[in-house]
């Protein structure tokens, strides 16, 4: 490896997924804002929309998103503009 190319700053980091509440520990340089004590220890806390743990990829399972009623909802929203 070169040296002086990589971050100094590493850290324990958690993480967690908002989409089911998992939450993971690892070595990060990422900012955090916010804290989250996890057994009995305060950590930085950086908030993931999908993991491992939730992807379809990794789980196997798809979700279904109801978008047909998302669509509908905008164009009642916005078909008074239509006059």
């Amino acid at each position: 490896m070169r040296k002086g190319i990589h971050p100094e700053n590493y850290r324990m980091i958690a993480f967690k997924d908002m989409s089911n509440g998992d939450v993971f520990l690892t070595r990060s340089t990422a900012v955090a804002k916010e804290t989250l004590e996890h057994e009995g220890t305060t950590y930085p806390l950086v908030k993931l929309e999908i993991s491992r743990t939730s992807h379809p990829f990794y789980t196997g399972k798809t979700k279904l998103v109801d978008t047909a009623g998302r669509i509908d909802k905008f164009k009642t929203k916005y078909a008074k503009f239509n006059k």
